[in-house]
């Protein structure tokens, strides 16, 4: 059988595999692998993420009065892991399949040599036929070290794998255009869309950290990418075999077709991660926009460094209105930069190999 992909990543959100009170809701759990396991045998990779880790922690802990809110949510994420991976794992191995846990901070795709570590890992894995089932290691990721949720942890991970498809299952069936006031779903959305606010009821998951704009702001950004990205709901039976199967249920981030380097692909998904920025003179801001050459970053067209950042650290490029321009690897530190701002004839502050710029 043909299918849409020959693989993606599937992110399962913690309302869809939750009941009401927060707790693992088994029988969602074991028909979603039961989905999983026919796209499985059907040749298609797939890498799960999944949240739910501090729902299954409430049902099995009951925390004194005396923790703070971020001890509270590493007890339950640190107990619950267990009961999540197992109940994966269980339910896995009823199809014959072998699962593998990873857990992972926004710190290891921060660094280039533990971007490529990971890689390796899940490419391995998959090699050998095992499911990768990944979930932010919640109980050490705390402040700066959290994503925004589990949709960034993921859409990070299809961009390092520049997978064919993104399926995003939530609890609701997709995006809805409130703009008309009927509330009709919106089947399809181009990569150039903007301003979601519009077309969109702001707010966030009740047990879960983002929200439905978090997700189309990962879905447009992956789609600009070149990865088709869906946003449907997971507790639809058979959701996952119907978006397999060229079906359109939900809404889909139509993409567009470029070719970019795995280089520029791990920097492209750097935002927030950055360790400093420069702003850019209109002139250079207008040459690496041109899409017509590919220009690199020169120090005659920098104005000002923010920051302290090395030499291989990923910095921000900001227009002189605060606009950021894209994003690249330092050529030098910020020290040297600032000593040569403004001068001709020096070498390239980032090169063209190493700099993503935002259309």
């Amino acid at each position: 059988m043909n299918h849409l992909y020959s693989n993606v990543v599937i992110k399962v959100g913690t309302n869809v595999i939750t009941d009401k009170e927060g707790r693992l809701d088994l029988d969602i759990l074991e028909k979603l692998t039961a989905q999983i396991a026919a796209l499985h045998d059907q040749g298609i990779q797939v890498i799960l993420v999944s949240s739910g880790a501090v729902g299954a922690g409430r049902s099995i802990v009951n925390l004194t009065d005396n923790l703070s809110p971020v001890a509270t949510r590493q007890v339950l994420a640190a107990t619950g892991q267990i009961k999540l991976i197992n109940t994966y794992t269980d339910f896995f191995a009823a199809h014959g399949l072998v699962t593998a846990q990873i857990l992972v901070t926004k710190g290891d795709f921060r660094d280039r040599l533990h971007y490529l570590n990971m890689r390796t890992c899940f490419e391995s894995l998959l090699q050998q036929k095992i499911i990768p089932v990944v979930n932010e290691n919640d109980a050490v990721s705390v402040t700066e070290l959290m994503f925004t949720d589990n949709d960034e942890l993921s859409g990070l991970i299809a961009s390092m794998m520049h997978v064919d498809g993104y399926i995003i299952l939530s609890h609701v069936d997709g995006l809805f255009d409130f703009k008309t006031g009927k509330g009709e779903i919106i089947k399809e959305i181009p990569a150039s869309t903007k301003h979601f606010h519009q077309y969109i009821n702001p707010g966030k998951s009740e047990f879960g950290r983002g929200g439905m704009l978090t997700k189309c702001h990962i879905a447009q950004k992956l789609s600009r990418l070149g990865i088709t990205v869906h946003i449907a709901n997971g507790k639809t039976p058979g959701i996952l075999l119907s978006i397999l199967n060229g079906e359109h249920p939900g809404t889909t981030f139509l993409p567009e077709k470029k070719s970019i380097s795995g280089r520029k692909l791990w920097i492209a998904h750097t935002e927030g991660m950055e360790k400093g920025a420069v702003v850019i003179n209109e002139g250079a801001r207008i040459a690496l926009t041109c899409s017509e050459t590919a220009n690199s970053l020169l120090p005659v067209g920098v104005e000002s460094v923010e920051g302290t950042f090395m030499k291989g650290d990923i910095i921000k490029i900001c227009s002189t209105d605060g606009v950021v321009v894209g994003y690249g690897m330092a050529g030098y530190s910020a020290e040297k930069i600032r000593t040569l701002k403004g001068q001709k004839g020096q070498k390239p502050l980032i090169h063209y190999d190493y700099l993503y710029i935002i259309q």
